[in-house]
């Protein structure tokens, strides 16, 4: 089974239109970061956690054919905005896209999509099949995942577990009982977000802190801002175990 980084950026500190900072002006290609999602491949099934605003170009850039289903962390638009765009995929196989995700999320949905849910036959509207996510584990085809329940402020967000790997993004807590559940992974991807503290997601400093906490031998550090800096350089600051993941990057699980 492999995951694909599709993203790895934010729309937390990034310029409207590019600037004079550093991460703007890189000519590393690791500095282009579209909108936080990963793509799970097994040998049956292919899933994507996460649909946010770059969610066609993502599908495009990687020539992804077949899409088993979207799973959505939290309601925020940078992580929804594109679930439109799975229309191409009702068009290919004629069926509906599962989408799989808390009643938190289903209502933001319906707020934001309301023309998929009120008239579902009108020709050309996104035809969706929902899997709601409850506390306990879950299938979809040959891939099992477990929610990782987590805070991004007052928000309920879910992280989740796949075999040996544990996904995270979106959280600035995590409780001692989610903390359970990611332990013995032996790959973790998590938020840093950037240097500063913020309210609702992990700086570095604190995302290292949890690592070396939950003592994971391969972490990725994901949802990343300009704020951080250029991908080379904090790179260079990491412990050995520790690596800035970037858009395009694929890791075997």
């Amino acid at each position: 089974m492999k995951v694909t980084f599709l993203g790895t950026g934010t729309s937390q500190g990034v310029p409207v239109i590019a600037c004079d900072c550093p991460v703007c002006q890189s000519v590393d290609l690791k500095d282009k970061r579209l909108r936080t999602s990963i793509m799970i491949t097994s040998e049956t099934t292919q899933v994507v956690i996460d649909s946010g605003p770059d969610f066609r170009q993502q599908m495009l850039t990687h020539q992804v054919q077949t899409l088993d289903a979207i799973v959505f962390t939290h309601e925020h638009k940078d992580h929804v905005a594109g679930m439109d765009d799975i229309r191409a995929f009702n068009y290919s196989t004629g069926n509906p896209m599962k989408i799989a995700c808390t009643y938190q999320v289903e209502e933001a949905l319906r707020r934001e999509f309301a023309y998929v849910f009120d008239n579902p036959n009108y020709p050309g509207v996104p035809k969706i099949d929902i899997q709601r996510i409850h506390e306990d584990l879950f299938q979809i085809g040959d891939i099992t995942l477990t929610p990782l329940p987590v805070m991004h402020l007052k928000m309920p967000v879910l992280g989740f577990r796949i075999g040996d790997f544990s996904y995270v993004t979106d959280a600035n807590f995590i409780s001692e009982e989610t903390k359970e559940k990611i332990k013995g992974s032996q790959i973790l991807v998590i938020n840093a977000l950037r240097h500063e503290p913020h309210p609702s997601h992990f700086t570095l400093s604190e995302a290292i802190e949890l690592v070396n906490e939950l003592k994971i031998p391969t972490v990725f550090f994901t949802h990343i801002s300009h704020q951080l800096g250029k991908h080379e350089e904090v790179s260079a600051s990491l412990p050995p175990n520790i690596q800035i993941a970037h858009d395009g990057l694929t890791i075997e699980i």
